[in-house]
């Protein structure tokens, strides 16, 4: 349920961003366009050359008809009486002065009033009022200006824009978040109800802090928000700044670091400053872990740009001059990295740890993102919350996105079930890609995923079935056997462990034992069983050498993850751990063995209905065992793609499957 809203007595928001209509840039080519026409009107065909007549020449020319149009204005320059006539020949007439041939002529003198007559009567000339002094300067200084002030503006323009970013290194990059742009609310965020019920607090408070100070409370300053990527923490600082009445400040701990040293220090300083000047309001610090590191975790020695930029924050947060009504709201995945002076009460009072959803978060997470989503009858959002253990909102988010482009590409109005079990699993384990493979290979990879789905459905204790076996390559592997939890797996006991490794070592027993060669299709199995056999000796404590941690994982934190196990213990005690490891494996390699060569003939009919149908599902696994054959029919997943005017194949709504071990397939390339 989402707070009801409060409009009421919204106060104005300051430096909101700058709109993209910008009328500087429009007066710019006004005055571009300007200049041109001046330059165009006053020029007026000059730089072309024309020839010195007399006016007794014009006159008789006229008397001709030899001239084409004339201009007769007055020359005060030279006395009252005396004109100026211009004009253009019919034929071109050869100037002496230079020797080339140009229609155009000029003359200057005395207009007498019988030759006045005489060019009147000619109909081709046209009397121009005499110009001004004025006018002429005019005409030879405008288009000057006006191409001087143009660069002039633009000159000055970028030197003001230049020394503004010169001098804008310590501002801070925080952004004001307008209230009414893609708005948010606590009911677009789902499946965190405990940490949306933590910040909703900070919300209330800053509504109505009286309901919280008669009781002697003080809001927190800080709130610091942890977990896996994907699982909504900006997602909920959005949700905060939708549901706030006071100003929301984003930025992201990336934006304090420059080139330069003093400039993080300075934009912290900055961001405060603008803080106070809008409290009570909030700053969200994106990625904080960019900006928090812990001190001295550097590489050499000098001035550590990064560590001066902490300490303004550590002061600006909780020092001497305390900012009361700015609240700080930050998030990050890596909270072990973090200074611890940043972490202790009165700068970080709290911290929200947003986890990955349960089954309930996964499905309240489904129907928020399904409201854009045109969903057939036929979809079940409880079904794929079952199915999809592990994934985070983003994963569930990008999930259902992927099932409507593959609606929509198989023309369809609606996205079905089917459309969700096969975007489901491209997510998860790739698309498939139908390399070719010859009979060898295909055999090859049938045994390896028959021997894990058969071993699977022998040990299978009810949390993790078998549901579906295929020799499709997915992504890097060959095969996949794919299965599906029956709940949220929190805690592994060892005969679960044990029985993972003897799953993984089933597919490289399968081949040994029917093709008597190995591959090195068994490369990711092999990983993953040495793996659960060390953590089982060194950090679990199920062996016979105790429940002692042998050695410990160091986080480098300059480098910001696991590089490095100090070892701790003796070379005695190293090569028990060793023994540990191989006695763990090769007794649960025996008890697959022992199951695989008991039901040699299910591992065959397996791996002949791979063969066949390339995709089974884990019915007919269990089918195969209990039966001795498949007594229901195969589905394919993929129907192919409708052809223009037909109609879309529908099949039944099945549980979608998910993959929680290893990789249990033959690796696509060599190793």
């Amino acid at each position: 349920m989402s707070e009801p809203r409060n409009d009421k007595k919204r106060r104005p928001l300051k430096n909101l961003p700058p709109e993209r209509f910008q009328p500087k840039v429009i007066l710019i080519w006004m005055a571009v366009v300007a200049a041109m026409a001046a330059l165009v009107y006053f020029s007026n065909g000059k730089g072309q050359t024309s020839a010195n007549l007399k006016i007794q020449q014009i006159v008789d020319f006229a008397d001709k008809g030899m001239i084409a149009k004339g201009e007769i204005s007055p020359d005060p320059g030279n006395g009252r009486d005396q004109s100026i006539i211009v004009g253009e020949l019919k034929e071109p007439l050869l100037d002496g002065a230079n020797g080339t041939k140009t229609p155009l002529f000029k003359a200057s003198g005395r207009l007498t009033d019988t030759n006045m007559e005489k060019l009147q009567k000619s109909a081709v000339f046209v009397e121009r009022p005499a110009s001004t002094m004025l006018s002429q300067i005019a005409g030879q200084v405008i288009p000057f200006v006006l191409i001087i002030g143009l660069l002039y503006f633009l000159f000055m323009r970028q030197i003001r824009s230049a020394g503004r970013g010169a001098l804008s290194f310590g501002k801070s990059r925080a952004k004001l978040l307008t209230r009414d742009r893609d708005r948010l609310t606590f009911g677009d965020v789902a499946g965190c109800d405990e940490a949306k019920e933590e910040v909703s607090e900070v919300v209330e408070f800053l509504k109505d802090p009286k309901k919280f100070t008669k009781m002697g409370g003080k809001i927190p300053k800080g709130i610091l928000m942890v977990g896996p990527p994907g699982t909504g923490k900006t997602l909920l600082a959005k949700a905060v700044a939708g549901e706030a009445d006071v100003p929301f400040f984003s930025i992201s701990g990336s934006d304090f670091v420059e080139m330069f040293v003093g400039v993080g220090a300075s934009r912290v300083r900055d961001m405060f400053e603008q803080g106070r000047k809008s409290a009570p309001c909030l700053i969200f610090i994106d990625e904080i872990d960019a900006v928090g590191r812990q001190r001295g975790a550097g590489l050499g020695g000098g001035n550590d740009e990064r560590e001066q930029t902490l300490n303004s924050l550590l002061v600006e947060m909780d020092g001497f001059d305390t900012n009361e009504g700015v609240i700080i709201i930050a998030a990050t995945n890596r909270p072990d990295v973090l200074d611890s002076a940043l972490l202790r009460p009165g700068r970080f009072d709290r911290q929200i740890y947003v986890d990955l959803p349960d089954l309930v978060g996964r499905e309240q997470i489904l129907r928020v993102h399904a409201r854009k989503i045109a969903l057939s009858e036929d979809v079940d959002l409880s079904v794929i919350a079952r199915g999809t253990p592990g994934l985070s909102g983003a994963d569930l988010a990008n999930l259902l996105n992927e099932s409507a482009l593959l609606a929509a590409r198989r023309n369809k109005k609606k996205v079905e079930m089917i459309d969700v079990e096969d975007a489901r699993e491209k997510v998860q384990f790739g698309r498939e890609r139908r390399r070719v493979m010859d009979d060898g290979e295909k055999k090859l990879t049938a045994y390896h995923e028959a021997g894990h789905a058969l071993v699977t459905a022998v040990l299978d204790d009810g949390l993790l079935p078998v549901h579906k076996v295929t020799i499709i390559p997915r992504g890097g592997s060959l095969g996949s056997t794919m299965f599906i939890p029956s709940k949220d797996i929190l805690t592994q006991e060892k005969k679960r462990l044990e029985t993972r490794i003897s799953i993984g070592l089933a597919g490289r027993i399968a081949e040994e034992l029917v093709l008597n060669d190995i591959s090195n299709g068994a490369a990711g199995d092999i990983k993953m069983v040495t793996k659960i056999a060390r953590h089982m000796v060194c950090d679990w404590g199920m062996t016979s050498l105790g429940m002692i941690a042998y050695g410990e994982s160091n986080d480098t934190v300059f480098l910001g993850r696991e590089i490095t196990r100090s070892q701790a213990y003796s070379e005695e005690t190293a090569r028990k751990i060793d023994a540990e490891v191989f006695r763990i494996v090769n007794e649960q390699y025996a008890r697959a063995t022992e199951i695989i060569v008991t039901r040699r003939p299910a591992l065959d009919k397996i791996a002949e209905a791979l063969l066949e149908h390339e995709t089974i599902e884990g019915k007919h696994v269990m089918e195969i065992l209990q039966h001795g054959e498949m007594r229901s029919p195969v589905v394919r997943e993929i129907p192919p793609l409708p052809k223009s005017g037909e109609k879309q194949p529908k099949k039944p709504a099945d549980v979608p499957a998910s993959e929680t071990m290893g990789g249990t397939a033959p690796a696509a390339n060599p190793a």
